[in-house]
């Protein structure tokens, strides 16, 4: 027994020597760098969770050691204070690597990683667009899909949540969110746990955590939420625990559901009480009996208002109320109303006309008056009392008189307060001349030598080096530093454009296109067709694009027009399209004026014949939303009429002797000058002078279309309104014996008539009996290297029969010049019907040149230069023409 003892002692003996062999203690001075792995040992953390001290926390720094086993440690930042005593076993040795892959936490903070600091403001909502933006820690492996942006003052859910699909963990709480939208967290299929404790929830929309079916914690503790409606949890299928506490429940029979839900699987614990009515009154949600959810009577506006801000009536006057999300409305007015709440009467004095403070009053329909505060005066309080009567100003400075006040306007060469300071001109402190320029002195003044390329008072303009440009052939000049290059089109090149490419020289074009009249568009040949058709540009109509109706404007843009005719009466109709709230559409004016401008995206009218005070009017509709309108104005007499899409025409009277409206100055579209802008404001005609910003589509006057290009002046207009060009694709079609259908808004197809069929309806099925018709179509004439200097329209007998029964009747000889190769010498005949003839008799065509011409190459033509011994001449040729 005792040999037995003494072998299990010693086999102990060897086990402990062998442990003590590989258990190398480490020993640290104080000052070295460690990382700590478990909790302190020390008293004043004993209390702690372990969630208070993470494991590998650090790095810290050795402050003294307590034994031959325990540290004390300190933070680096902070090496005065003790954060606790561990023993060696918890302490491990510094390492750069390990530092690489562990985010330094306080030791004294909870176990999760730092609260994300993204840029969220007060007030803001929208996480950033792009990641690099933030500085994010490198989280550890059991941190991964967890967002921290609790304490971070958001008002607002962040609209841009979705993007983390694979989000398991969110913490919004102690924030200032007050609604749950809709969807606001669809895409986050794995999230388990939702924390929105602690904000301002009023409202939780039916959808508002809809897709989350991984859910199993959900936080709203704390809030202001009285009602959730019914199906609000319907999708959280995994749910295991929510808490509703703290939060003021009005359990009526809509909240019955929710205690029946919780009752299922007891996932709330029993902490949510009701807050109203009064017979439910501190009930616990979980165990109040379900047939005390009852509902007696209508709960209070103050709760029926949280997931609706409509429900207590804020519009008025008969405004429609039209909820909006995150607790928001608006108010649709009626006719004659306008302001956030439809609080205000659109009469006379819609948008405040008077100055200064003044006091609006309305007289009658169209009229009104001011009441000026103390200090002005004038019809709309716009005369200021003049405060430079006993001005301080010095060395014959002119005073400008402000609101009780006055300001120096110093002569040159002086400066301050009252300009009693003399300026040093051309010092360090005081150079104006820019771009290398030099500035000389010249005591009371300066003046600046320009450098090349530069002028001006202070050498600010580069000079337009392009007003005297020799760019040719269509080649655009780019202005420079005292010079400029040209900038060539297809087909030409060298300094000044002056080279054709050899390409175009020696195969010159013989398109129908060649020779076009379309004034503002692009030749177009449709495939099979005879005849060249125009395709206008942006603005542009007309059968040969020659009619500018659609124009764009922008800042000081206008078109000067001759005088509008009132009498007996006039009739304008403008149809426009724009994003602005300001800006002048018509204006024509002296004493007596009529003025339409956009004020506050409502259309303005001021009219008077002369009879005081002025008639001013403003429409119900607002126009300023991109979208196309149409005004229609009527003058008769001192009765005006305005309309405005079609709606509710409405009448203002310039009552008075007078009774047409009689004005001899341009009529102006889109803006005025600068000139008439200045007496426009000074007589109170125009609230805004800025030009009018967007696009004018017509404008017809006594129903005509007017064409720009016959204004008196344009005014930095551009063509076109891209945005409300109409899309019409049968406006060109190549149907021949059909009608055209539209298809979409780019593409069409034919319906042929009865006997005819393909593509453009130009196949004939089937004849009773045999035709013959005209033919008409534009070639080049070329015989024997000779050809005419341009098309020539001809025509062909064509018919049913073929032609054996199909000739001209008629025929007309006329003359063309021709261009032909050197020496040639002929005579050309060349015969083609004007009118068909169902007989007998051919088609022919004959070909003869003069003897004694002397023809032109055709390649010398495309530039028009002579050359010795060639020179245009005349041949006559026979060629059809249309009766």
């Amino acid at each position: 027994m005792n040999e037995l003892r003494e072998r299990i002692e010693m086999k102990q003996d060897r086990r402990k020597i062998y442990y003590d062999k590989n258990r190398k203690q480490v020993f640290y001075s104080p000052g070295d760098k460690v990382w700590v792995t478990s909790h302190p040992i020390s008293n004043k953390f004993k209390r702690k969770t372990s969630k208070f001290a993470p494991r590998r926390d650090g790095p810290y720094i050795i402050l003294t050691q307590r034994s031959p086993t325990t540290y004390e440690i300190a933070s680096p930042s902070d090496p005065s204070t003790s954060l606790g005593t561990y023993h060696t076993s918890a302490l491990r040795s510094y390492s750069r690597n390990m530092e690489a892959d562990t985010p330094l936490h306080p030791i004294r903070k909870r176990g999760r990683p730092p609260k994300l600091n993204f840029p969220f403001s007060p007030g803001t909502n929208r996480l950033p667009d792009n990641s690099n933006s933030v500085s994010l820690p490198r989280r550890r492996r059991s941190q991964r899909g967890r967002m921290y942006l609790d304490v971070n003052d958001i008002s607002r859910m962040p609209e841009d949540l979705n993007i983390f699909k694979d989000l398991e963990r969110l913490d919004l709480s102690n924030n200032q969110i007050t609604v749950l939208p809709n969807n606001i967290v669809s895409n986050l299929s794995k999230l388990s746990t939702l924390i929105l404790s602690y904000n301002k929830l009023q409202c939780i929309q039916v959808d508002s955590l809809l897709g989350l079916k991984s859910l199993r914690i959900l936080s709203l503790q704390g809030n202001d939420i009285s009602m959730i409606p019914d199906g609000a949890f319907r999708e959280l299928v995994s749910i295991t625990h929510i808490a509703l506490g703290a939060n003021p429940l009005y359990c009526d029979c809509n909240l019955r559901w929710l205690s029946e839900w919780i009752k299922q699987d007891y996932i709330e614990p029993g902490i949510a009480r009701c807050a109203e009515p009064r017979s439910m009154k501190d009930k616990l949600v979980l165990t109040a009996a379900s047939d005390g959810f009852v509902c007696t009577g209508k709960p209070e506006a103050e709760v029926l208002a949280k997931c609706d801000a409509c429900y207590t009536f804020p519009c008025q006057n008969g405004a429609t109320c039209k909820p909006k999300p995150l607790r928001d409305y608006e108010c649709i007015c009626a006719p004659g109303y306008h302001g956030a709440k439809c609080e205000y009467v659109i009469d006379a004095c819609y948008g405040n006309p008077c100055e200064n403070g003044g006091t609006c009053k309305v007289l009658e329909a169209g009229r009104f008056s001011c009441h000026c505060p103390a200090g002005y005066e004038g019809d709309r309080c716009e005369t200021n009392i003049d405060d430079c009567v006993d001005n301080k100003c010095e060395n014959n400075a002119t005073c400008v008189d402000l609101i009780e006040e006055y300001e120096c306007r110093c002569n040159p060469g002086y400066t301050g307060n009252y300009c009693e300071k003399k300026i040093n001109f051309c010092s360090k402190e005081f150079n104006p001349c820019k771009n290398g320029a030099t500035c000389i002195d010249e005591n009371y003044s300066y003046s600046c030598a320009c450098s090349l390329g530069f002028t001006g008072e202070n050498c600010t303009i580069n000079i337009n080096d392009c007003l005297d440009h020799l760019c040719q052939n269509g080649g655009t000049c780019i202005d420079g530093i005292n010079t400029y290059r040209c900038q060539c089109q297809d087909g030409f090149s060298g300094a000044f454009c002056e080279l054709e490419n050899m390409v175009d020289l020696l195969y010159p074009q013989t398109s129908p296109c060649q020779h076009h009249d379309c004034k503002h568009g692009v030749c177009f040949m449709p495939s099979n067709a005879k005849d060249y058709i125009c395709k206008c540009s942006q603005g542009f109509t007309g059968k040969r694009c020659e009619f500018l109706t659609s124009i764009n404007f922008h800042d000081g843009s206008y078109v000067e027009l001759d005088p509008l005719h009132t009498k007996p009466d006039a009739k304008v109709s403008i149809t426009f399209a724009t994003e602005q709230s300001y800006g002048v559409m018509l204006y024509n004016g002296e004493s007596q004026h009529l003025a339409v401008e956009l004020f506050r995206g409502r259309i303005r009218v001021s009219y008077d014949v002369g009879n005081y005070p002025v008639s001013t009017m403003f429409s119900y509709e607002t126009v300023s939303d991109g979208n196309p309108h149409t005004v229609e104005l009527m003058l008769m007499k001192k009765n005006f009429t305005m309309r405005v899409d079609n709606g509710t025409s409405r009448t203002i009277v310039n009552e008075g002797v007078k009774e047409y409206l009689e004005v001899s100055s341009p009529l102006y579209i889109g803006g005025v000058s600068e000139e008439v802008a200045s007496s426009a404001l000074r007589q109170w005609h125009l609230r805004n002078t800025s030009s009018f910003d967007g696009c004018i589509k017509d404008v017809r006057l006594n129903g005509k279309l007017l064409d720009f290009m016959i204004a008196r002046k344009q005014q930095r207009v551009a063509p076109g309104c891209s945005e409300l060009e109409e899309n019409k694709p049968c406006k060109e079609h190549l149907c021949k014996k059909g009608k055209c259908v539209p298809l979409d808004k780019s593409s069409y197809e034919c319906q042929c008539r009865k006997g005819w069929s393909g593509e453009h309806c130009d196949q004939e099925l089937f004849v009773s009996a045999p035709t013959c018709q005209k033919e008409q179509y534009r070639e080049f004439l070329e015989e024997n290297g000779c050809r005419s200097t341009k098309m020539i329209k001809m025509a062909n007998c064509v018919g049913s029969c073929g032609d054996q029964c199909c000739r001209p009747q008629r025929i007309k000889r006329r003359s063309v010049r021709m261009i032909c190769h050197e020496h040639s010498h002929q005579t050309n005949t060349i015969v083609s019907s004007l009118k068909p003839n169902v007989k007998t008799g051919q088609f022919w065509r004959g070909v003869e040149w003069k003897v004694g011409y002397q023809p032109i190459p055709v390649s010398i033509m495309q530039f028009g230069m002579e050359a010795e011994g060639m020179r245009k001449k005349k041949a006559w040729v026979t060629s059809s023409i249309s009766l």
